[in-house]
């Protein structure tokens, strides 16, 4: 494997789409992990494009009513599990606190409600073996035989087993209907195969944006003045709308409202930039000569593995300044988004890189973004923050290194209550 560790030659990899493809990698993997046949078999002609295809419905338009729901879901569990109580200060560990709301209101949003009631049951038992999967997932990325790691085939088939059937729940995204009726095409897929792919989509929504959610609270919580900020930020949209809120209303807050959280989308980069730890890995298609620039060229034989690791770009000081310390406005200038960032006197083109690169990166960015920003928003609206005294900071856990956000090597006590104030 070949690492590019010079950003400025990023755009000389990522533009290599042809020759220098990331499918074959997932492709190889993916199905592996979370135990659904390869979409490129023939036994599945056209599917695979069809998938790519169905991405398009998390960006666009349809990241409109993807938003609403959230914001309703997120609502609907901060109202019945959080809300209801008095105004006394009560203590949570603030990963475990983001894991479970987040969780579930992904997916509600994702896909849907079942037949009975407003909320799933057996949420808390489906999260214990979702988490139990996850502390396996980089050990199956990296093709150990699931049979040497004790329970985790006998959990994995609990998950997949969750999603047998979907189509009788209701509110169900147009994402997820898509592919589920995109999949009642191939009858060589059977139901448990259509049940891995929910689930590995599941995995998808939540794997990486739960600890990215996480690290965007922690710091803001450990940064009292960049909190205060943010949550001023806040207020000063809803205001500015008209929008009259007291802590016993709901608050929605609009697609059009989220981009203007300039302060708030530069405190959510920075937490990415700091944990995010993803390795960008393509396969070359055939032989050919690699040019890094203007000079410099280099021999790529097919089937070499050509890798980015942005976090040693994240972490450059000659790119950013003090680059372990947590800067809320990092990434603003003058009442815009910043986006000048150089290296060797140079432009970058690419800076912040949490959600890969070119044609591969993460189709659904805009609605993780979007959703932590939605959670964040809602809890300082709601809620005082303080961490707990006497533990140590929260440090990032290497084990994941290479496949995303990292999680934190500790879980945080915070303590949260009810706020008073409210908004004219």
């Amino acid at each position: 494997m070949t690492f590019v560790m010079d950003p400025l030659l990023y755009p000389s990899i990522v533009k290599h789409g042809k020759q220098l493809d990331f499918h074959e990698f997932s492709n190889k993997v993916a199905p592996y992990t979370f135990g659904y046949p390869p979409v490129n078999n023939q036994s599945f002609p056209g599917l695979r494009k069809q998938v790519q295809r169905s991405f398009h419905l998390l960006q666009g338009d349809s990241l409109t009513p993807l938003t609403e729901s959230m914001m309703g879901n997120l609502m609907l569990v901060f109202r019945q599990d959080h809300l209801g109580q008095d105004g006394g200060w009560r203590s949570g560990s603030m990963y475990d606190f983001c894991h479970s709301v987040m969780f579930e209101a992904t997916l509600l949003t994702m896909y849907g409600r079942p037949p009975a009631g407003r909320r799933h049951g057996g949420l808390d038992a489906l999260r214990d073996d979702f988490i139990s999967f996850d502390n396996k997932f980089p050990l199956l990325i990296a093709q150990i035989p699931i049979w040497l790691l004790g329970r985790t085939k006998a959990v994995r088939d609990k998950l997949i087993r969750f999603f047998l059937p979907v189509s009788c729940w209701s509110n169900m995204s147009q994402f997820i209907r898509r592919r589920a009726e995109m999949f009642e095409q191939y009858d060589a897929l059977r139901d448990v195969d259509k049940a891995a792919h929910h689930f590995a989509i599941l995995w998808a929504s939540v794997g990486n944006t739960v600890p990215a959610t996480f690290w965007a609270l922690y710091h803001l919580v450990s940064h009292p003045a960049a909190l205060q900020a943010v949550r001023q930020e806040i207020q000063d949209v809803l205001q500015q709308d008209g929008v009259g809120w007291n802590r016993d209303g709901d608050v929605t807050l609009s697609r059009q409202q989220l981009e203007r959280l300039l302060y708030l989308e530069s405190a959510i980069r920075e937490s990415l930039r700091l944990s995010s730890a993803s390795m960008n890995i393509r396969v070359a298609q055939e032989d050919f000569s690699l040019r890094l620039d203007g000079e410099r060229s280099v021999a790529v034989r097919k089937g070499d593995f050509i890798a980015l690791y942005p976090q040693s770009m994240h972490l450059d000081p000659e790119v950013y300044e003090e680059p372990q310390t947590f800067r809320f406005d990092r990434y603003t200038q003058d009442g815009q988004q910043k986006t000048d960032f150089y290296k060797n006197g140079q432009k970058l083109r690419y800076y912040l890189m949490p959600f890969g690169s070119g044609s591969t990166k993460c189709p659904g960015r805009h609605f993780a973004l979007n959703e932590i920003k939605q959670f964040v928003s809602l809890l300082l609206l709601y809620f005082d923050l303080q961490l707990e005294d006497g533990q140590p900071r929260a440090s990032l856990d290497p084990s994941r290194a290479g496949l995303g956000i990292l999680l934190p090597n500790v879980d945080v006590r915070f303590r949260y209550r009810l706020r008073t104030q409210q908004l004219d």
